[in-house]
């Protein structure tokens, strides 16, 4: 038998369990009859992340057959979690802190989860202290041993800030703002870290969103709808996907099958440049390795991130009872390590990669039959809720207004660009 034959024997076993509603992780035992032809799909759905969960969701519902399929063993993409060895529920991409100021996006995944109310907070390791993140007048207050008002504190950083003719990059937009000092001390070093460049050679995107706020509120989001998946992440996309119109296909890629079965459309959501087999080069990204520790002690942190802007070769550590709201009797932490190796997380925002994402994009726009959406697919930092929202739009596009144009997705993508890069460091 041809290595040919075998794949194609390996993918029919495959798709007709997946069909059949089988245990995608567990072996595949189901036959199938002489001569029989595989099933045909309307969608075939690349990544199981949200992008392709909400859509399948979405198309399912109205009774189209959607295949998902994604390369790891795992339904829900970077927002997958997991109980530990420990019992711990843990996020091993990092922290997930879900956000939105979208009534129509958390009602919609409102269907598929209860909520456990959850406001993400933030501290920086500076000089010896932990200081809350973002700045704001107790951050001033402790770290210079002042007494200031509220008023007072936004005449303390205009007399500190630095003139900017023209704010082009990330240091000009913090020390335009705060000054020299704050920035050498919260930015500078853990930008260095993250993206492996000075502020001072980043688009003024990364640190534009990152608010600097003259009250007290610690709060790092200060979005409307502000709460966690209560039974977490990986239970509200089984819900997602529960359809009998929807067939999963794990530890799988795509190029494998899509041409051993009929589909009528592809939902592409994974690296641009990998879909076009990287004809212009490839899109430079920042990964990220994951340190995880479970302590033998119920909290470890007095809140769910502790920034690292000036030592240690991570930059964040993230306590996750705290953003979970489990009660254990240990804990479990997770310390970040950026790195230029590595699955793809942050695109790096820079003129030159802009400009090469764009030659993808013009590509992406002429492909028939196929729809790029989300994060990967469009080059850009998305929040969760933003991939939602993107998704529930690409929908419209599809089923509602007949064809979906890929400019369709483009575009959306567009409305959010680049700018929530800079939160990208607490709540992705």
């Amino acid at each position: 038998m041809t290595d040919q034959l075998r794949v194609r024997d390996r993918v029919k076993d495959k798709v007709q369990d997946a069909g059949n509603g089988a245990g995608n992780n567990a072996p595949q035992q189901a036959t199938r009859q002489a001569g029989e032809t595989l099933p045909g799909y309307d969608y075939l759905i690349v990544g199981a992340g949200f992008a392709g969960a909400v859509l399948a969701e979405r198309l399912a519902h109205l009774g189209r057959r959607v295949l998902i399929v994604d390369r790891r063993p795992h339904i829900g993409g970077n927002a997958y979690d997991r109980y530990d060895d420990a019992g711990v529920l843990i996020h091993p991409y990092g922290p997930h802190i879900f956000h939105t100021n979208s009534a129509a996006v958390f009602e919609y995944l409102s269907q598929f989860t209860q909520w456990r109310p959850y406001q993400h907070r933030v501290l920086a390791s500076v000089d010896g202290q932990l200081l809350p993140m973002p700045i704001n007048l107790d951050t001033v207050n402790s770290l210079y041993g002042l007494n200031l008002t509220a008023p007072q504190l936004e005449g303390y950083f205009a007399s500190v800030a630095e003139p900017v003719a023209e704010v082009k990059t990330s240091e000009d937009v913090v020390v335009s703002r705060v000054g020299r000092d704050l920035y050498n001390k919260f930015f500078r070093g853990y930008t260095r870290k993250q993206w492996a460049l000075d502020p001072s050679e980043l688009d003024a995107s990364v640190t534009a969103r990152v608010p600097t706020r003259a009250n007290r509120d610690g709060r790092y989001f200060t979005d409307t709808y502000q709460a966690m998946p209560l039974h977490g992440y990986t239970r509200l996309f089984e819900r997602l996907l529960a359809s009998p119109n929807i067939s999963v296909m794990l530890n799988t890629d795509y190029r494998d099958i899509a041409e051993l079965l009929p589909w009528r459309h592809m939902i592409y959501t994974g690296p641009l440049d990998a879909y076009f087999d990287y004809r212009y080069g490839r899109l430079p990204y920042r990964s990220l390795n994951f340190e995880h520790v479970t302590l033998p002690r119920e909290q470890a942190q007095e809140v769910g991130t502790v920034n690292h802007p000036n030592d240690y070769g991570y930059t964040r550590v993230s306590e996750f009872k705290h953003i979970t709201g489990q009660s254990h009797a240990q804990t479990s932490l997770v310390y970040e390590y950026p790195t230029a190796e590595g699955d793809p997380y942050y695109p790096v925002p820079r003129p030159e990669n802009a400009a090469l994402a764009a030659r993808y994009a013009a590509d992406a726009e002429c492909e028939p039959g196929v729809t790029f959406v989300g994060r990967l697919a469009n080059y850009r930092y998305y929040n969760m809720d933003q991939v939602v929202a993107q998704a529930l739009k690409v929908f419209r596009d599809l089923e509602g207004e007949g064809a979906a144009t890929n400019q369709a997705a483009t575009e959306q993508a567009k409305g959010a660009g680049q700018q929530d890069a800079a939160l990208a460091v607490a709540g992705r």
